[in-house]
């Protein structure tokens, strides 16, 4: 085990969302960092929530409406947004559709 980096090989396995449904897998943990692998059906939605943390959200694949504070953001792979804190959101899916969720500080 090396303490100055951590390897992450699940972007490799295959994660897949049932019909109408939306599946996720927490790939990494640490006292400041959590990534989270989504994967979601098309037309599934996570509805509008906040979060205390800073967050990134990495589209890998597929397409998703997604809301930020009241603006619609047509995200497809390669898309990278950063959410401030308390920062109203949400994701539709809008075809099959990977993304990592990064949640920084505690």
């Amino acid at each position: 085990m090396n303490e100055q980096f951590t390897l992450l090989t699940a972007l490799q396995e295959t994660l897949e969302a049932p019909a109408d449904s939306i599946v996720s897998k927490t790939i990494y943990t640490s006292g400041s960092v959590r990534v989270v692998l989504f994967a979601f059906a098309p037309g599934q939605e996570l509805t509008e929530h906040t979060s205390t943390r800073e967050a990134l959200i990495h589209v890998i694949d597929g397409s998703a409406l997604i809301t930020l504070g009241g603006e619609a953001i047509d995200a497809s792979a390669g898309t990278l947004i950063r959410m401030a804190p308390n920062l109203p959101h949400s994701v539709q899916a809008q075809s099959p559709m990977r993304m990592l969720l990064y949640m920084l500080g505690k």
